[in-house]
């Protein structure tokens, strides 16, 4: 454990570019699945095709091959996002890469978002929705005024699921250049071929304590979701 202890601010830095990567893909999947869940369950025939049809494909396309579609091939047609390196955010440059990594792990992860929204629009009472119908509501006002804060609150705990399946899937960015917690334990192993049991255990902890937070979390949120019902 010394090679991470010695080089303790190298260790902090891959985890907290790990966090940026959950957080910011974690806020897009869940701003993207809950268009698409209200995509198919839309009056909207088209829509709620294109929806279907996104779910399908992404949800059984692997993840590796969605980051190498905007890592590589979208380099190619020009979606490089090299114009977001001249953007400073709290004295912080977000690069190219990480642009990309964030679009392709919001693409994955929305799809399980959305399918895990739709139970939850599922359970909702009908009689609910066509109430709000008939006092004259639209399709938009009844979803967010009704349908979804319910839906939300029956899914906390397969959202969470899908919440730190994304924590873990951040790691897939290693393979692309990302300097995040799994590509730097990669590099500390490569130069400490003796320490490679205690470098493991240590960013293996590191990823427990963020899963663990993102679940005491939920836990909390659905613990006074249930008495507010």
């Amino acid at each position: 454990m010394d090679a991470v202890f010695s080089n303790f601010d190298e260790y902090l830095k891959a985890f907290s570019l790990t966090i940026a990567l959950f957080v910011v893909s974690g806020i897009g999947a869940l701003v993207f699945g809950t268009i698409l869940a209200s995509f198919r369950v839309g009056p909207v025939p088209l829509l709620r095709g294109f929806a279907s049809l996104y779910v399908t494909l992404v949800r059984n396309t692997p993840l590796l091959m969605i980051f190498v579609l905007f890592a590589i091939g979208g380099v190619r047609i020009g979606w490089n996002f090299k114009f977001v390196e001249d953007i400073e955010v709290f004295g912080w440059n977000a690069s190219a890469f990480f642009v990309r990594s964030c679009i392709a792990l919001t693409v994955y992860t929305s799809a399980f978002v959305c399918e895990a929204l739709r139970s939850g629009v599922n359970s909702v009472d009908l009689g609910q929705a066509e109430a709000a119908r008939a006092i004259g509501l639209p399709f938009m006002k009844v979803m967010t005024l009704v349908v979804l804060p319910q839906a939300f609150r029956a899914v906390i705990g397969p959202m969470t699921s899908v919440i730190v399946a994304l924590i873990k899937n951040t790691s897939v960015a290693a393979a692309f250049g990302m300097a995040e917690a799994t590509a730097t334990m990669r590099i500390f192993t490569n130069n400490n071929a003796d320490e490679r049991l205690g470098i493991f255990l240590m960013f293996a902890i590191g990823y427990v304590v963020i899963v663990e937070v993102v679940a005491f979390s939920s836990y909390a949120l659905e613990r006074k979701m249930k008495v507010a019902r």
